[in-house]
């Protein structure tokens, strides 16, 4: 049974991906995780991958950069990836610097960039509120210094005593995003971030988009589609993230009113992945077909 959106937490893949499309927000949990202060930080929208009706993006995933042009993806991990959560983040690091470095540039102009899955499971079952991973030199634990950082974060720590109270508060907000559960902390940070829940949870234009966002992953998930990825992807082959996309592509379009046979058929006969990316973006955009086929 869906749950209501006044009931979600945190750790729902909707909820936290709205509330970190605030930059403020955004800002605040990556201070929390890092320890350290951040002046300004910008939410990415290239990644967007879902629209309401009003066309409202929002992401599984958030990509980020601060004022230093550290890069930063942030995702809610809620399902059980023991096994591949590692090679999952590795993926995710080189979409990271692919994206970052354009064709011809030095390496040297590639950012740092962290990776950041917050889990509500122990992705390595060693009781840890955080586990930061770091290349080393095997030989004598010299650091490569190749900008990349993994944080893997979990709402099943034990060790209260070393990690930051700060952050294990996060991680409890995180799971039991409640008035109640914010009575019981100091931090001003959480208590802000509460605020700027609350005031999403009241809105209804993102209750409609929550809805919406639900069907279609009741829809993916009745078509075989993998769990880890709001964009028609199937885990594996490319021709299954190639039937996804372009499965995703007609299902939004046809929200918009009855698809064109011309313009389906265009769609089908794609093969390019780069190509069906955009179309995805643009149909989640679209107010209608016509401002679609004239994008395309």
């Amino acid at each position: 049974m869906r749950e209501q959106f006044k009931d979600l937490n945190l750790n729902n893949w909707f909820l936290f991906a709205a509330l970190l499309e605030d930059p403020e927000a955004c800002r605040l949990v990556l201070e929390i995780i890092l320890g350290r202060k951040i002046s300004k930080v910008n939410v990415r929208t290239e990644h967007s991958i879902f629209l309401n009706s009003d066309a409202r993006c929002i992401r599984l995933d958030v990509h980020a950069t601060d004022e230093f042009n550290m890069n930063y993806n942030l995702e809610a991990q809620n399902s059980d990836y023991k096994k591949d959560i590692a090679r999952r983040s590795r993926y995710y690091q080189a979409e990271m610097d692919v994206a970052a470095l354009k064709p011809g540039e030095p390496f040297e102009n590639l950012p740092d960039s962290f990776v950041i899955f917050i889990c509500t499971f122990d992705p390595f079952g060693r009781g840890r509120y955080c586990y930061t991973f770091r290349e080393v030199c095997d030989e004598d634990g010299h650091p490569l210094g190749d900008g990349t950082v993994k944080i893997f974060l979990s709402t099943q720590g034990r060790n209260a005593d070393e990690a930051p109270e700060e952050l294990v508060h996060f991680l409890g907000y995180f799971v039991e995003s409640t008035d109640k559960y914010v009575a019981t902390v100091s931090e001003d940070s959480i208590r802000t971030l509460h605020d700027k829940v609350t005031t999403l949870k009241k809105s209804r234009e993102w209750e409609a988009g929550y809805m919406k966002f639900e069907e279609l992953m009741n829809w993916q998930k009745s078509e075989g589609f993998a769990e880890g990825k709001l964009e028609g992807e199937l885990k594996g082959e490319l021709k299954g993230k190639l039937k996804g996309k372009l499965e995703a592509i007609c299902l939004l379009l046809s929200e918009l009113g009855e698809l064109p046979d011309e313009v389906r058929i265009r769609i089908e006969a794609e093969t390019a992945p780069e190509k069906l990316a955009t179309w995805l973006k643009l149909a989640a955009k679209a107010d209608s077909i016509d401002a679609f086929v004239e994008q395309m």
